[in-house]
Parts: structure tokens; C-alpha cells; sequence
């Protein structure tokens, strides 16, 4: 039987265990799943021999929980969890969230604002001669200097913060078992200088071979210029094969980031999701009911790792990597038929992706040898001419799903790149996919319409949106299936003036659409819109760039999207009465809103007193 790793002095007994070598500290509830990323780094080190313990979710108002489990022999853990822990409290408005999906029963306030560096002080108050080792998305993103949208100033590494020895970023496989091995040898964290995907601190600049000498913390402070340039240089040192060491210069001292570390080859991947995971969460948290994130994640299955989509407003390309790795077939089925011994499963596979659903391999073979490229995008603004175009493996995969006994439907849920499948001239997997694997709704992200904000954004022009929904409908027409398109549109996003905003509502009343929820541009560090949004520059061409920064005209954008709710009418006639287009308020099927009462009655008393004055004009005649 699967046994959870010790998250107290008891279960370490039971064990046979005095001391554990790393334990693991996390800000989200203990899931043993392969979807937590503590998950897999605790898992994968008990693979090779080591003892693990975890602390999820420790209180921080003393240093008692950080002792519970003792001192360990080698290293500290942390990992803010599964999700940045202030996009984890907070909303783009910078409200308080009302429920916490990573924490039993969903509550809320059981791990700290900025959980990384909190839980490092802790670690260091609690045990001051344990090796401190940062990981995890929070840690990744946030490894050299960073815009912080809720601070709304540049802070400095999260190392040096954290007061921490060493940071992992990335997924951090290869780095945490190379990691282990030097610490377990005898070699001083701080000599630990030399392993890909990692980053450390040092007074010393001889250490780093050959860098490149990003500008200083001092600088960036002071220039926005200079933060774009830097911001620049880190964006084209994300390969493993092409990346360089970068320095980054505080007063004192430097932040050193190794190149990143090699993507998982598809037998190393196997073997990880291989690892002996209870698939739940811990029986502690029975009794609030459980936790949350398990319902979506239970039954899905992970195919593929990287994006070479790389939209400017999305992190994976500074953490995940550009390079698609995948599962074996073998692999993913063997998962999958464990689902159907389970006796909560009712046959339904939730989804079969990743960052990417329908990517399930490199995006060209020079990949292989050159890495990715420096100044081109695979997909944007057009499809690069290697990029190698084809759906038969995962549909080959798909199909061998659908096959399992046990097993009704197979959901894709996660997203599917639409021009991508576009760009396919084979049609056959685009067919499958309406036939099989929709629930009357797809889910898709064209996020814009303007061509100037998909131009920001890192996006296709609209033109190949409406093809794949043409292609989409006639697909579903040809197979008697009445099914719907569900897009996802961001608002006030880096580029997005009040113009390209009505642009949008006119497109979506054409729909007759109007989407439940509205996703306002959230700026999180790491990505290429947030550098746009913090310094009002393009760092890929050094342009100037439009940023809606003041609540009320991201508020006006974003009503604009919803333009048919009551307590919206106000914000959307003031932003159309803005762009000179109060030809949208009226009765016809163009129009947004309807003219108020008042107004339409002081319109007709003033066409009345018009008219009037015509009809005595002409008595007098």
C-alpha cells in the first residue's frame, strides 16, 4: 500500500526514522499528486534513497511548526505551492480572494503573503546552519530582480530576500537530485556554484564562466529603459542549449543565474509520474471536507511539459521552457487505467494536455541541435516555416484512451492551441475532437480582437480566430452536433486603448455573446506583458507602448466587455461618449446600450422645440 510521507515525529517512527535528510516546506495542503510540485521533488528524492519529510501550510507566527519534524540532515525545501502566494490572495483589483483551492476546505489566510520568503526566515530563526533551498513557480519567477504589481515597485531577487543559499527554477528535477548528491558528499551549499536551472549569490565574479553582465539592481531601479534592456537579455537566455550565465549586480554583491537546466528526455518524464503518489490528499484533511484543487486534477492526465506558444502574458516560457516534452503513450494509458480502479471514478477523463493541450512535441527538429531560436516566435505573428504541423500522435493517443474499459469520455479541458490546429491541413484530428471530446462547449483563448493588442500579446491576428470558428461550425454541422465556442478575452492589457476595447464589445455583441467573467490583464512577474505594463516599453523593439494603468479606465475596458449588465451602463456611455462613438447607444442591433430615458426625452423635447420653431418661421412667411 501507498504511504505518505512523514508530516510528523509519529509517522517518522513507524518509519524507523530518527532524522530526515530534506524537509520539504509548502504553502499548499499536503497533496500527494502528480500535479503538486512538492509532490514530485519529495517523491523523486525518496526515489533515490533519501528521507523526506513535509510541513505544509506552517504556521509563521512562531518557529514551532518549523521544528515539528526536527533538524535536517542535509536541506530546507520551500516553495510558496502550486501558485504564486499573492495571486494566490489576491485579485488584479488587489482584493482579498474569498476561497483558497489549495487549502482544505478551501479556506482561506493558511500561508503568508510572499510565502517563499517568510517560510526561508523562519527556517533560518528556527535552524541558522540548515542549507535554505528555494523552488517552485513563486521562487522561479521571481529569481532576479522583478516588477511587483502589488508592492508596484521593482524588488530585488527573491534570494536575496528570502536570505536563502540557493534558488531552483524551472520544474527542478535534475537540479534537486544533483543537488542532493553534492550535499550529500560534503560539499558546502555555497560551494555549490556549477548546476544548470539554478541561481546563487557570491562576492566573488570570477566564479560565474563567461556571463553576460545584466544591468545593476541600481539601475533598473532608477531606469525603466534599463529594466526593459534587462528584461530583454533575460527573454533570450531562456534555452538550455543557447542560454548564458547572467550576473546581476547589487551593491555588494552579484546574483548568479546558471543557464537553465536540460528538458527531461521522454523516459525521465515517464519515470517521474511513475513515482509511487497516493493520488490524493492527506487523511488529516478529511475532516474539513478535503481540498479543493483535487476535483479537476483527480482524473486528469498530463501529456506534455513546455510551450512554444510563448504569449507575451503568460510565465511557462520562464519557467517551463519553450521546449515540449512528453509522456509516452505507454505511460499515460498506465495512469489512465488506474483511474478506472478507483471507486470514485465515473468514467470520465477530465482532460488530457498541459500547458498546451494539443502540443506533443519540439516545434522543429533545429531545436535539437541550436535550441530555441533567440528573435522569432514558432507561431507568431505567422507560423515560422519549420515548425512541424501535426495532430496524429496525440490523436493516436486520444483514440487509445477512449479504447480503455471502464473509461465513457475523454475530455480536453486544458487549452488547445486553435492556430495551431488551424495551421493543420489535415482535418482528421480537428473532427475527432468535435465528435469525441467536447461537451457541447469549447473553451478556447483568442483573447483580443484588435490587431494591435494581438500584437502585444504575442497573439495571431483575429483573421485566423474567425477560421478556425468557421472550420469549427461547419465541422460540427457535417457531424449533426449542435456545440459552442466559449472564448476567453483579457482586457486592459498591455496596448488595449479605450478604441481597441469598443472594438472588442462590438465583436462580441455581434456574437450576441457576453462572457460571464472578465479576466483584467493581472501583471505577474516574469512575463513579457508585465515588463510592457510596468515601464510603458515594448523591450522587443525599445517602442513606447499605450498602458491603462488608472482603475477607472480599466474599469471602463472591462465593462465594456460585459456591456449589457445594468450596473455597467454608466462606465460603457462614458467610454463610448470618449472614443466618439455614441453611435453604438440607440435602438439598432449595432449598438451596445440603449439611450437613457431622460436623455431620450430631452432629445425629443428638443427635436419638438425644433420643429416649432420652424412651423412660426413659416406663419411668419
Amino acid at each position: 500500500m501507498k504511504e505518505f510521507l512523514p508530516i510528523t515525529k509519529e509517522d517518522m517512527k513507524k518509519r524507523g526514522w530518527t532524522e530526515l535528510d530534506f524537509i520539504l516546506i509548502t504553502g499548499d495542503a499536503y497533496v500527494d499528486h502528480s500535479s503538486f510540485g512538492s509532490a514530485i521533488i519529495s517523491r523523486l528524492l525518496e526515489r533515490y534513497g533519501y528521507k523526506v519529510g513535509i510541513i505544509a501550510q506552517p504556521s509563521w507566527k512562531s518557529v514551532d511548526d518549523f521544528k515539528k519534524l526536527g533538524k535536517p540532515r542535509l536541506a530546507f525545501l520551500i516553495t510558496s505551492g502550486n501558485i504564486d502566494s499573492m495571486v494566490n490572495h489576491y485579485t488584479v483589483a488587489k482584493k482579498r480572494r474569498k476561497k483558497d483551492v489549495y487549502s482544505p476546505g478551501g479556506k482561506i489566510g493558511l500561508r503568508p503573503d510572499r510565502a517563499t520568503i517568510v517560510y526561508a526566515n523562519k527556517a533560518r530563526e528556527a535552524y541558522k546552519d540548515v542549507p535554505i533551498i528555494l523552488g517552485g513557480i513563486e521562487a522561479s519567477l521571481r529569481r532576479l530582480a522583478h516588477y511587483d504589481y502589488w508592492a508596484d515597485k521593482v524588488r530585488r531577487s527573491i534570494l536575496l530576500d528570502a536570505k536563502a543559499d540557493l534558488l531552483v527554477y524551472g520544474m527542478g528535477e535534475r537540479q534537486i537530485i544533483e543537488i542532493a548528491e553534492a550535499l550529500d558528499s560534503g560539499i558546502p551549499i555555497s560551494e555549490i556554484t556549477y548546476i544548470r536551472g539554478t541561481v546563487y549569490k557570491t562576492n566573488d565574479l570570477s566564479r560565474p564562466y563567461k556571463p553576460i553582465i545584466l544591468p545593476s539592481f541600481e539601475e533598473i531601479t532608477k531606469s525603466k529603459v534599463k529594466f526593459a534592456e534587462s528584461f530583454k537579455i533575460q527573454y533570450q537566455n531562456m534555452d538550455y542549449i543557447n542560454g548564458r550565465t547572467l550576473v546581476e549586480p547589487y551593491e555588494n554583491i552579484y546574483i548568479v543565474q546558471n543557464p537553465p537546466a536540460k528538458p527531461l528526455d521522454q523516459l525521465e518524464l515517464d519515470d517521474i509520474y511513475d513515482l509511487p503518489y497516493t493520488r490524493t490528499y492527506h487523511p488529516v484533511y478529511e475532516k474539513y471536507g478535503g481540498v479543493p484543487a483535487i476535483e479537476e486534477i483527480k482524473f486528469s492526465l498530463t501529456s506534455s511539459r513546455g510551450c512554444f506558444g510563448n504569449c507575451n502574458f503568460c510565465a511557462l516560457a520562464f519557467h517551463q521552457g519553450r521546449v515540449v516534452q512528453a509522456r509516452s503513450h505507454e505511460s499515460i494509458i498506465k495512469e489512465a487505467e488506474e483511474f478506472v480502479k478507483e471507486p470514485d471514478f465515473k468514467g470520465y477523463i477530465h482532460d488530457v494536455g498541459g500547458p498546451t493541450a494539443n502540443f506533443r512535441h519540439r516545434a522543429c527538429k533545429k531545436q535539437i541541435k541550436h535550441g530555441v531560436c533567440k528573435n522569432k516566435e514558432c507561431l507568431f505573428p505567422t507560423p515560422c516555416k519549420n515548425l512541424y504541423i501535426d495532430h496524429r500522435d496525440y490523436l493516436e493517443l486520444l483514440r487509445k484512451l477512449r479504447k480503455i474499459r471502464g473509461v465513457k469520455k475523454v475530455f480536453i479541458r486544458s487549452g488547445i492551441r486553435y492556430d495551431y490546429l488551424v495551421y493543420d491541413r489535415d482535418l482528421e484530428f480537428f473532427h475527432e475532437l468535435c465528435k469525441y471530446h467536447i461537451s457541447g462547449q469549447l473553451r478556447v483563448a483568442p483573447e483580443h480582437i484588435s490587431s494591435r493588442v494581438l500584437y502585444m500579446m504575442g497573439k495571431p491576428d483575429k483573421k485566423v480566430y474567425f477560421k478556425f470558428v468557421d472550420t469549427f461550425n461547419k465541422i460540427n454541422k457535417k457531424i449533426g452536433k449542435e456545440q459552442f465556442i466559449v472564448p476567453y478575452f483579457i482586457s486592459s492589457h498591455p496596448g488595449s486603448t479605450l478604441k481597441d476595447a469598443v472594438e472588442l464589445a462590438e465583436y462580441l455583441n455581434t456574437l450576441g455573446y457576453m462572457p460571464e467573467q472578465v479576466q483584467d490583464f493581472y501583471p505577474t512577474p516574469g512575463t513579457l506583458s508585465t515588463c510592457m505594463y510596468y515601464t510603458e516599453i515594448d523591450p522587443r523593439t525599445m517602442k513606447k507602448v499605450y498602458v491603462a494603468k488608472s482603475p477607472h479606465e480599466k474599469a471602463m475596458q472591462r465593462a465594456l466587455m460585459q456591456f449589457k449588465r445594468p450596473e455597467n451602463y454608466d462606465l460603457v456611455y462614458e467610454a463610448l461618449k470618449r472614443t466618439n462613438r455614441l453611435d453604438l447607444v440607440g435602438y439598432s442591433k449595432k449598438c451596445l446600450i440603449k439611450p437613457r430615458e431622460k436623455d431620450t426625452l430631452k432629445n425629443s423635447r428638443y427635436k419638438n422645440k425644433k420643429q416649432n420653431k420652424k412651423i412660426r418661421k413659416k406663419r411668419k412667411r
